[in-house]
C-alpha cells in the first residue's frame, strides 16, 4: 500500500478576526495559487490515486479539492474526521484497514502536527523520530500491512517548492 500525506497549503493565518473558529481558515489566495502549482507537480509525477481521503477543516479540503480537480478525481474525494486538527491517528489508520483495505493508493490530506507524528509512528522505531512537514509537503509511506506502530517505510518527502518546480 502506498500512502501518500500532503500538508495543506499556506492558509490565513491563526487568530486573525476573521476567522474566530480555526477550522474555518481557508487557503489565501497565494497558498490556492501555490497549491495549485504543486498538484501539477504531482501529477508530473505520474502518481494515481485510488482514493482522496482529507480533513474536512476547510483548509485541508480546499487542499485536497485542488488535487482532484487537477487529477479530474474529485469521485475519489472524501472526508475523515480523524484526520482534522483534532483527529486521531490510531483510528485513521483502523479506518483505512476497515472501510479503504482494497486501495492500493491513497492520498491523505491533513494537518501539524498529524501527519508527522503519523510518519514517525509508522516509520521510525520506538523513539519515532522528527520530520518537518512544511505547508504543500508531499510524502510516500510503503507498507506492506497498515497497523499502528512501525511497518512502513519512508520513501521520500518533497518540499512544496521541489513539486512546483516539477514539469
Amino acid at each position: 500500500m502506498n500512502i501518500y500525506l500532503l500538508r495543506h497549503g499556506i492558509a490565513v493565518e491563526r487568530g486573525s478576526p476573521y476567522y474566530p473558529n480555526d477550522d474555518d481558515r481557508p487557503l489565501t489566495p497565494e497558498g490556492h495559487k501555490k497549491m495549485l502549482r504543486a498538484a501539477r507537480g504531482i501529477k508530473a509525477l505520474g502518481l494515481t490515486f485510488d482514493l482522496i481521503l482529507s480533513s474536512p477543516v476547510l483548509r485541508a479540503r480546499q487542499t485536497a479539492e485542488i488535487v482532484a480537480g487537477v487529477f479530474d478525481k474529485m469521485n475519489l474525494l472524501e472526508f475523515s474526521p480523524h484526520l482534522s486538527t483534532s483527529g486521531d491517528v490510531r483510528s485513521l489508520v483502523k479506518q483505512i484497514n476497515e472501510q479503504f483495505l482494497d486501495c492500493g493508493n491513497i492520498l491523505l490530506t491533513g494537518h501539524e502536527p498529524h501527519l508527522s507524528g503519523m510518519v514517525s509512528k509508522l516509520a521510525g522505531d520506538a523513539g519515532g523520530f522528527s520530520i518537518d512537514f512544511k505547508k504543500g509537503s508531499l510524502c510516500l509511506l510503503q507498507a506492506e500491512t497498515l497497523r499502528w506502530g512501525k511497518c512502513a517505510a519512508l520513501c521520500w518527502l518533497l518540499t512544496p517548492g521541489q513539486l512546483r518546480a516539477i514539469r
